[in-house]
Parts: structure tokens; C-alpha cells; sequence
């Protein structure tokens, strides 16, 4: 059980994470390669594990990939729900094979482009696909994980959907370097639209350590458990949308910071920093490994 009055370590980047284990992303399918095709089963299962034997408390399911629209346009629609199911699956396998007490948070992203606040569907057809996910997920997890958000609509439209299955729920929200998202809605706006629902934390999701900083004093404001989801890409494009290249491996796209700005050490002092203030929600997204998670064991 999510408990708020505690710290917890948060995993890096499973996508990034598979491609160095040697996934073959399929199309713009991403890390939902590997939820679709067995023979890699086991690789999801193997980067849990390594997330959690390096001291991560809480998992993210690995669906981020798994949206509609994504899938149509790869020919594997009829693939959606075993998608879901197996990503629910295997995160839940490697918690078992730990032996650890770990959290499973299902993933719930976004259904419109990555970063970007408009999705591709009506209001209704997106509270169903939310609805359809955290379904299929539920009997695996222990919270949900709106997983980088950019529209305050988009988050009440998942917690409507999803409220149900009374179960905590993570707000993860994406941000251009102001303190405002994509969409330009403010903190404020959407932690007063969360307050009739089970949320048990807010997170700058994929960002940069350089818009967390601008954004973790406004988090304290909500008075919910607060922290972030840290990315190590050297720049993410206000306009940037994702295409066939940058699904492949986004680091093509998006570039990554130079080792000497983001190792391990500096990923964990300025952590160290964020816990000391405050932030009790604390991990890594893309290009933020294991061994980033390792040097995290003694802020604990």
C-alpha cells in the first residue's frame, strides 16, 4: 500500500533501458515491442528486476507505448489489450522473483503525442481507453501513474475513468521550461481539478533537472507527496513530435547530456538535494539507468 508519509525510489527509463538490452523496436511501438512479441518477455522482466535489485521501491509498468492510435498505425490494434495485460504481467513477475517489497504503478500515458497537450479522440473515446487500460491493468498493480501528462483536461478525464477501481493515483506532469504545462495550464489549476480525486502525489514526469527546479516549490504548494520522474535527453523541442526515428531510439532525436553533466554521482547529490527540501517521489525517466538508481540506496 502507496503510504504518503514515506520517500520512495522510483525506477529510470524501462524503454531506454530495453534498447540497451537489445530490443528491436518495431515501427513507432517503442518498448511496446516487447510486450507484443514472447521472446522478449523476459528482457521487460530482466530491466524490472535490474531497476529493483538497485534499490527502485516503485515500478512503472512498461505500456507507455501502448496507445491506440500508435498501435493502428503499426497494424496491431488486435494487440492492445494482451499489451496491457502483459506489461501488468511481467512488472508483476519481477516483483515476485524480487522478493522485495515493492509498489507496481500501472502505467496510464498519454493519448495524444508525447509532451504535447491535444490527443488524437474525443473526450469520451479517451476516458474509454483510459477506462479499458487501468482495467486490464488493475489486478497487477498497487496505484496508477498518469504517466507525463500536459492538459489539466486530459488528468480529469483518467481520473473520472479510472475512479472505480479506488485505487491511489500518481499525477505525472510534463512541462516546457516555465512552471506551467504544454498546455498552459498552472500547478494550481490542476492540483484544485485533482482535489475530489485519490491522488496520493504529483511528479515533474520526463523532464529536465532544470525545470524541476523551477517547478518543485509550486508542488510543495498542493500539500500532496511531490518529486519527480528525471530525463537525461540534452533537449526536448517545444514542437517535437514523435516519428518513426525517434521511436526507434528517441536519444537520435532528442540527443543526451554528456556523461560529465549527468552521472550517476551528480544525478544522485542533486537528488540528495530535492529529498532535503522536501520531494519525497524521487527516480528517473529516459536515459536514467540502473546504476543511476544505485547511487540512490543511502538518501533512505
Amino acid at each position: 500500500m502507496f503510504d504518503r508519509n514515506k520517500k520512495y525510489i522510483f525506477d529510470g527509463g524501462m524503454g531506454q533501458a530495453l534498447l540497451d538490452k537489445g530490443l528491436k523496436p518495431e515501427g513507432t511501438l517503442w518498448s511496446a515491442t516487447a510486450l507484443i512479441y514472447e521472446n522478449f518477455h523476459q528482457l521487460v522482466v530482466d530491466t524490472h528486476l535490474d531497476f529493483i535489485n538497485a534499490g527502485a521501491q516503485l515500478i512503472v509498468s512498461n505500456n507507455f507505448g501502448v496507445r491506440k492510435r500508435r498501435f493502428a498505425q503499426n497494424n496491431k490494434s488486435d494487440y492492445f489489450e494482451i499489451a496491457n495485460k502483459n506489461a501488468g504481467l511481467l512488472a508483476q513477475k519481477a516483483k515476485d522473483l524480487s522478493n522485495k517489497k515493492v509498489l507496481v504503478a500501472g502505467s496510464l500515458p498519454t493519448h495524444g503525442n508525447t509532451y504535447q497537450p491535444d490527443f488524437f479522440a474525443s473526450d469520451e473515446e479517451v476516458s474509454d481507453i483510459f477506462f479499458e487500460t487501468a482495467k486490464t491493468l488493475n489486478p497487477f498493480v498497487d496505484l496508477f501513474y498518469l504517466d507525463v501528462m500536459s492538459s489539466a483536461k486530459e488528468i480529469v478525464i483518467a481520473c473520472e475513468a479510472i475512479k472505480e477501481f479506488d485505487k491511489p493515483v500518481l499525477i505525472g506532469l510534463y512541462f516546457n521550461d516555465n512552471v506551467c504545462l504544454t498546455s498552459g495550464d498552472t500547478i494550481e489549476n490542476v492540483a484544485k481539478n485533482i482535489k475530489n480525486y485519490n491522488c496520493c502525489g504529483i511528479i515533474a514526469a520526463c523532464t529536465s533537472p532544470e525545470t524541476a527546479d523551477l517547478v518543485l516549490p509550486e508542488f510543495k504548494k498542493t500539500h500532496l507527496p511531490y518529486g519527480f520522474k528525471l530525463n537525461a535527453f540534452e533537449n526536448i523541442p517545444s514542437d517535437f513530435v514523435i516519428n518513426e526515428v525517434s521511436s526507434t531510439n528517441p536519444v537520435k532525436a532528442l540527443g543526451t547530456r554528456k556523461d560529465s553533466d549527468f552521472t550517476p554521482s551528480i544525478f544522485k547529490t542533486y537528488v540528495e538535494k530535492a529529498a532535503s527540501q522536501g520531494a519525497s517521489l524521487l527516480g528517473g525517466c529516459c536515459e536514467i539507468t540502473p546504476k543511476h538508481i544505485s547511487y540512490l540506496n543511502k538518501i533512505l
